[in-house]
């Protein structure tokens, strides 16, 4: 019989259970669902609504219960959602106290309660896995301070930087996204439970002792509001999202930096596939993939923020739709979070390549012009005349580098013979050394820094 039959005067039409059930998604859930409910019936035993003897019989039934799930000796079923599936399979078991496990709480209260574990929980996960990954950045950077290679806007070749500086520039990003995650994990960190189907209840509650239990910071403000927004989830599913921005951006330049047109890299077999026809292919389908699942994740976030627009307060059926687009983002990320980062690490980079693509780019076209710039000419001048100088090279297929100083001086008289070593691409690189620029020093510095912040959130 269902909890709330008693209203009804004829059964649920079996098509109508089938689709109502949330169960076969929900059930993930089932940890969080229990130690939420011991905490309650402990709550409920110290203001005196539970004697001692039901809340010992229902923490340890729910105990039990918890093993035989984890174990595999118990399969989840048989019931419109987990919340009902552990309160009527811990009732076959210890009998009426399993009844009175559900007073002074909804399962409004309860989903709330478990999706904020659940999510808390995972976000800790994921942080995790992205420390990883950008301690691995660093090893990389380190190996490669003084790795020249094109910068690039609008993928055309700018100006000179190092892998170890583009490494960073990804570890960055990943930095933001930890720090994106903690703040969103802060405001899920409100403990629900105790506001009922929407208006709390008549029982005095110890909520503060619940949330302690649990580890809440804190406790809801408001009741409506507690079991109404899922804008926790909301903010969860943009971090993950950004997360998959950032990731598949990286994975768009290991693509490119794998083809034959860059060749700056090359793929581990073990983190490549090849051809079912053309035997000379290597494929990155690792890379392709994490690009690809990007829009999966960002699918889950445009589907929630959907849902919930129009919502009046408080609870609606159409939140329970809150669940399957989280669990999938969250298992989406988990997996690229599981194979992308050693696939990077085990790149096999060119730096000739690199190095040869820099130099033929005019990429210390910007040098030439600061260099014209500090022997007292104005920008825009010396701008214009380096870009007369770049229009001569590609005239007659030559570089900067390989000019004759007399052609340089029939540009303009300025130029001296120390211009070879101004438009040097390590004098280019080297010669940014500010914070945050691509110079050795420079990148070091911002490795150690980083190298702090991985420390402070190393467990």
């Amino acid at each position: 019989m269902k909890l709330w039959a008693g209203r009804f005067g004829k059964d649920t039409d079996t098509e109508v259970d089938s689709f109502n059930s949330s169960l076969p998604f929900d059930s993930r859930l089932f940890r969080q669902d229990i130690i939420g409910s011991v905490a309650h019936a402990k709550m409920l035993g110290k203001i005196g609504v539970l004697g001692a003897e039901d809340v010992k019989a229902i923490c340890e039934g729910l105990g039990a219960i918890l093993e035989d799930i984890e174990s595999g000796n118990i399969e989840i079923g048989g019931a419109e959602d987990i919340h009902m599936f552990v309160e009527a399979l811990l009732t076959e078991r210890i009998g009426d106290g399993g009844k009175r496990l559900h007073t002074a709480r909804s399962r409004n209260d309860q989903v709330a309660l478990d999706l904020r574990l659940y999510a808390g929980d995972a976000i800790s996960s994921v942080v995790s896995s992205i420390i990883s990954f950008q301690s691995t950045l660093l090893d990389m950077a380190a190996s490669h301070l003084d790795t020249i290679m094109p910068g690039y806007t609008h993928l055309q070749r700018a100006q000179p930087i190092t892998l170890a500086h583009h490494l960073m520039a990804w570890a960055e990003m990943l930095r933001r996204d930890v720090t994106r995650f903690e703040d969103a994990r802060g405001r899920l960190d409100s403990m629900p439970l105790g506001s009922g189907a929407l208006a709390g209840t008549t029982y005095p509650l110890d909520r503060g002792f619940v949330a302690n239990e649990l580890g809440f910071a804190d406790i809801s403000r408001n009741s409506l509001d507690a079991v109404s927004d899922r804008d926790f989830v909301l903010e969860t599913l943009s971090c993950l999202s950004i997360l998959m921005a950032h990731l598949s951006r990286m994975a768009e330049e290991v693509i490119l930096w794998t083809s034959f047109e860059f060749g700056f890299a090359e793929l581990d077999d073990a983190f490549a596939t090849g051809s079912s026809i053309m035997p000379q292919k290597k494929n990155p389908d690792v890379a392709e993939l994490v690009r690809g699942k990007a829009g999966r994740v960002f699918g889950s976030l445009t589907a929630m923020l959907t849902v919930m627009k129009g919502l009046p307060l408080a609870y609606n059926k159409d939140m329970q739709e809150d669940k399957e687009g989280l669990f999938d983002a969250f298992d989406t990320v988990t997996a690229c979070l599981s194979v992308f980062p050693p696939m990077v690490a085990s790149m096999t980079f060119n730096p000739k390549a690199m190095r040869s693509a820099a130099a033929n780019g005019f990429l210390n076209a910007t040098d030439a012009a600061d260099y014209l710039v500090k022997k007292g000419l104005p920008f825009r001048e010396a701008y214009n005349i380096v870009g007369r100088l770049v229009r001569l090279c590609a005239e007659r297929g030559r570089t900067l580098e390989t000019l004759e100083l007399k052609e340089y001086r029939d540009i303009s008289p300025v130029f001296s013979e120390d211009v070879f070593d101004a438009i040097a691409l390590e004098t280019c690189v080297g010669a940014r050394n500010v914070p945050g620029g691509p110079a050795p020093e420079a990148v070091c510095a911002h490795i150690n820094e980083t190298k702090k912040f991985i420390k402070l959130h190393v467990k």
